[in-house]
């Protein structure tokens, strides 16, 4: 079972872990998220501690419920250092879905992170592709994992084929899948597929990465199996 302490983050694992994950939510919803909790239900156990936690605006409304829009961007930064801060581990990677994890590319060279996993990078909002933002994705020196549904609105494989991610990054498309990874059911792929596919990678990268081992040749056969 998840151990949920003081109500400031969920941990999963063994505290003991080779690796430590850090995993923030996106814009509209919290650490406790279906799509966050299935995936660190999926990634924890005794190689790697998952550790979810709340921006301070996602806090306020776990304690009013009150809806609130994200903290602004400073805000979040200095919430994102300072979870690095109380959680330091020798091999401690930096991840978050959507807003969370595009906020964790901006601090992952800083804080010399072991490595980063965004979980849908929000490259600019649905219908509105002129207002383009990822320009960290182009320098980063961190090694990063991107994972992508292949119809995201918020940036698709189409939009991407062309864009100049840094050599770090390690981009990998989830099959017909949407912002969460969600195909639809015409594709014949489901959204267990995507999902444990995804966890596939995000293993395989640790793994590469805490090992030394080659992390395109790791991939390989998780690509081979899918």
């Amino acid at each position: 079972m998840p151990d949920l302490v003081c109500d400031k983050v969920i941990r999963e694992g063994c505290a003991q872990a080779p690796a430590r994950l850090l995993l923030a939510h996106g814009a509209g919803a919290g650490m406790d998220h279906d799509f966050l909790t299935r995936l660190s239900a999926l990634l924890a156990g005794p190689d790697i501690e998952v550790i979810r936690f709340n921006f301070p605006y996602m806090s306020k409304r776990a304690q009013d419920g009150k809806r609130r829009p994200p903290d602004r961007q400073p805000v979040l930064l200095a919430h994102w250092r300072a979870m690095v801060a109380e959680f330091a581990h020798p091999r401690l990677f930096i991840a978050g879905k959507s807003m969370g994890g595009r906020m964790a590319a901006e601090i992952a060279d800083d804080v010399n992170a072991a490595g980063l996993f965004v979980l849908g990078y929000p490259f600019h909002p649905p219908a509105k592709p002129d207002a383009w933002r990822g320009e960290i994705l182009k320098q980063i020196k961190t090694p990063t994992l991107l994972l992508q549904g292949e119809r995201d609105s918020f940036g698709s494989r189409l939009e991407l084929a062309d864009f100049p991610f840094s050599a770090c990054v390690d981009v990998q498309w989830l099959q017909d899948g949407d912002h969460s990874f969600k195909p639809r059911k015409a594709s014949g792929r489901t959204e267990p597929e995507n999902l444990a596919q995804a966890v596939a990678h995000i293993q395989c990268f640790i793994k590469a990465q805490t090992s030394g081992a080659v992390h395109d040749v790791v991939l390989q056969g998780v690509n081979d199996e899918n």
